[in-house]
């Protein structure tokens, strides 16, 4: 009978011990294999997903936590029917947050197919404007529909639901450019923090932009993964602030063979060096983040 009880002691040591040693590597990062299929031990229970969608030249990223819906950015307009196409099959039929980082093309042209086919709780953009139709729409249809409309700057918190927020670092005023701002410099920039987890998340923000933030402080830029400035473009990405981001992975988003020939090769050669790994929706197809707050996951489509 002792020995039985000793075995049995021995046992439930053990394995507290393997579950110790199993719980305590928080943070690293585990990429999945092409089809979104990610580990069982990074996905179980993961209650944020970020995903980096494959819309061609121009951005569109959807957060989903427990609690909310969110969609930054909605690609360009020969991209809306595949955007919305894409958000159905996730099942989505409301948008709770609707966040535009800047009114150019490839970020804000499948608003107005997303107001036709969804139900937009909330919009929030940088009060950047333009005189072009597709922002003149997108501002007409917020009237129309009588969707709570915000304009955020530096040090805006966006709150997610369950913990999740994003902490938004720019824009800040007066905005970059004067009088005639300079639309991508004043993209949102917002850090998606959940729990030991987080992501840089630029819009097309430039050098400029990124110089103001790092003079606002450079501490609070360290992110677990970043979504690259400008679609990899050599005028985002700086030495400085990728030293202050330090991510492990970069992730972006841009067309095949588009004709601004990005991402750059200067921009991945500093990846390279700083030993961040690349991920791309030209060649992986939609990128898929799941985290749990400790560990997180990247899946591509393919």
């Amino acid at each position: 009978m002792n020995k039985i009880r000793k075995w049995s002691w021995l046992v439930i040591a053990v394995t507290v011990f393997s579950l110790i040693l199993a719980t305590g590597c928080g943070g690293a990062g585990i990429t999945a294999q092409p089809g979104g299929k990610t580990p069982a031990a990074a996905s179980a229970g993961a209650p944020v997903t970020v995903k980096v969608l494959d819309v061609g030249q121009g951005d569109a990223i959807l957060i989903r936590t427990k609690d909310q819906v969110v969609l930054i950015d909605t690609g360009d307009v020969p991209a809306r029917d595949k955007l919305v196409s894409m958000l159905k099959s996730q099942g989505i039929s409301t948008i709770d947050k609707l966040i535009i980082t800047h009114p150019h093309a490839d970020h804000i042209g499948g608003a107005a197919a997303l107001f036709e086919h969804f139900s937009v709780k909330q919009v929030y953009d940088s009060g950047q404007k333009t005189t072009s139709n597709l922002y003149k729409q997108y501002l007409t249809q917020i009237q129309k529909r009588n969707i709570p409309f915000s304009v955020v700057t530096a040090g805006t918190t966006i709150e997610l639901g369950n913990e999740a927020a994003l902490n938004v670092l720019a824009p800040e005023q007066p905005f970059i450019g004067g009088s005639e701002p300079d639309l991508n410099n004043n993209s949102i920039v917002a850090k998606l923090v959940y729990g030991n987890f987080s992501m840089m998340l630029t819009g097309d923000a430039e050098q400029e932009s990124e110089e103001r933030m790092l003079k606002k402080g450079a501490a609070n830029l360290k992110s677990t993964l970043l979504k690259s400035g400008h679609h990899g473009s050599k005028t985002s990405s700086s030495v400085p602030f990728l030293q202050a981001v330090s991510p492990e992975a970069a992730l972006i988003s841009l067309g095949a063979n588009n004709d601004y020939h990005h991402p750059h090769p200067s921009t991945l050669k500093k990846y390279n060096e700083k030993k961040i790994k690349v991920y791309r929706t030209d060649t992986d197809g939609t990128l898929t983040v799941t985290t749990d707050g400790k560990t997180y996951a990247i899946a591509k489509e393919r």
